[in-house]
């Protein structure tokens, strides 16, 4: 048997890339539901799905070609950084469109694009100013895989007498007194029936998974991966992954997705962390689950002893569980969970406030698309119906909201909104990746102070539904030197700081000066 195939040179410096940090915003697009910018391709003889737009759970037709048409719109937004739902093959007769369940992990879905396709997109990326990271699944793959259908040898999945799904109980993994009973399940059980539990510790499928990794970033010329489901493959193998990724590449940064919002379990994953066990992830990026569910939680309760604004203060609190808080990707949600504008029940008031937070903390803030146009999707009503596709990503669309013309006049204050905080902050390090000092919030209003040695910016956030006004006396320590400052939403000058009044459910973001 012979098998003609191509070695590529290396790219000059691959090895010394640059990855995504806390000076990047990401924009998260899920390939089919985003733009139709090849109609030719929407459903091809050799793949088992075929398009049907009307139905929410079926393929639409989103393709890169559409994404490529639209980096400009993502890149005057704001964004620096773009991470793609899987779109390599996702051959299986349903539910495809979400790109999670594998048939070949080394080639581009052919309803989304080719693999040059991919290399052009993200060489105009490149050209724009944005990083990209590539979406990449080593727990499961789909059904239908080649080397699913005629296993390589019997361990290459995990087996048991009749199907068996995890148990989805992560905590599992890192308690001293769990069960190796409860462990296995949760490790090796299916995340669903069409998604077989691939084993690492097949040395085969491990050597299998790390080299088609940097295959893809050597090839595609990638600024990042984010991992899918980090908590629940082999951790020894993971963590031996992150290891020979780093070999290969120093700067290469991986975010992972840890899906647990209790902090002292959440940091576990975190590299470098005091494990009681002493394992260490090599992990840089958490998705940061815990932040993510104080917000939307704080959004829609009154502030109380620990509620409100209070539970937002009490998260930040217990970053002490970190060695490096600011490693977390932020956000307000993505293509698992409802949209931003639904999580606050289609307050603007509340959605601004979340804005705020999401680009003034910590972090390295994410968005997922059509936030910024307060698109809704109710998770409660099913994944196909919560991912909605984006008004004016098909030529049948009656509106194109990626134009100002198609957007209501809430649309383009929530679009603008988000683009005036997300480009001043590519312009403020103070933000980005400077010191926080939070204020223990009172009458509804939190107060917190983003710095540097060179930059000072003020963050004074109304929880209430009516107006408040504070006096500044007590954030002294912070502002004792400076007498004026700049509002970044509205462009104002603050001539006086002694007392600031906040309308309702509004934030300001004050960079200071003498």
């Amino acid at each position: 048997l012979k098998v003609p195939y191509e070695l590529k040179a290396r790219r000059e410096g691959s090895a010394n890339r640059n990855g995504f940090d806390q000076h990047d915003v990401v924009y998260l697009v899920m390939p089919d539901r985003f733009a139709n910018g090849d109609t030719t391709n929407d459903s091809r003889p050799e793949m088992l799905e075929k398009a049907n737009r009307g139905n929410p759970d079926g393929r639409h037709g989103g393709d890169l070609k559409g994404i490529e048409n639209h980096l400009d719109y993502i890149a005057d937004l704001g964004m620096t950084a773009l991470w793609l739902n899987p779109f390599v093959e996702n051959n299986t007769p349903s539910y495809s469109y979400h790109g999670y369940a594998i048939t070949d992990f080394y080639k581009t879905d052919p309803r989304i694009g080719t693999n040059d396709g991919y290399v052009g997109l993200v060489k105009k990326a490149h050209d724009l100013h944005l990083k990209i990271i590539m979406d990449m699944v080593f727990n499961h793959c789909g059904n239908t895989h080649w080397f699913i259908t005629d296993l390589p040898s019997p361990d290459w999945i995990h087996q048991f007498s009749s199907y068996t799904r995890s148990n989805f109980k992560a905590p599992v993994v890192m308690d001293p007194y769990g069960a190796e009973a409860d462990k296995k399940i949760m490790l090796d059980g299916w995340f669903d029936a069409h998604m077989p539990d691939l084993n690492q510790n097949n040395s085969h499928l491990a050597v299998y998974l790390t080299q088609n990794s940097i295959w893809w970033v050597e090839y595609a010329d990638l600024d990042g991966i984010r991992m899918d489901t980090y908590m629940y493959p082999d951790p020894e193998f993971m963590a031996l992954w992150r290891k020979l990724l780093r070999n290969e590449y120093p700067n290469l940064d991986v975010v992972g997705e840890v899906w647990i919002e209790n902090k002292t379990l959440h940091a576990y994953w975190m590299k470098d962390a005091h494990n009681f066990d002493g394992y260490n992830s090599g992990l840089e990026y958490l998705t940061d689950f815990p932040m993510f569910d104080a917000i939307r939680t704080a959004l829609n309760e009154n502030t109380g002893w620990k509620t409100g604004a209070e539970r937002i203060y009490y998260c930040l609190a217990q970053d002490i569980v970190y060695k490096h808080p600011e490693d977390n990707l932020t956000f307000l949600t993505n293509h698992d969970v409802s949209q931003f504008y639904t999580l606050t029940g289609e307050n603007f008031g509340k959605f601004k406030l979340g804005i705020t937070l999401l680009l003034t903390l910590r972090g390295i803030p994410q968005f997922y698309q059509g936030i910024e146009i307060l698109m809704t999707g109710d998770q409660g009503k099913g994944h196909g119906k919560m991912r909605k596709d984006f008004p004016g990503g098909w030529v049948t669309d009656t509106l194109n909201a990626f134009t100002p013309e198609g957007r209501t006049p809430l649309q383009q204050e929530a679009f603008d909104y988000v683009k005036t905080i997300a480009n001043w902050r590519k312009s403020c390090p103070a933000v980005q990746t400077g010191k926080t000092t939070q204020f223990i919030p009172e009458n509804d209003v939190y107060v917190y102070f983003r710095y540097n040695e060179k930059q000072t910016v003020m963050i004074v956030m109304n929880f209430a539904d009516t107006e408040r006004t504070v006096t500044t006396a007590r954030f002294s320590e912070i502002i004792k030197d400076f007498s004026a400052g700049k509002e970044i939403i509205t462009g104002k000058e603050i001539s006086e700081l002694n007392r600031l009044t906040i309308p309702a459910r509004t934030s300001m973001i004050i960079e200071l000066h003498k």
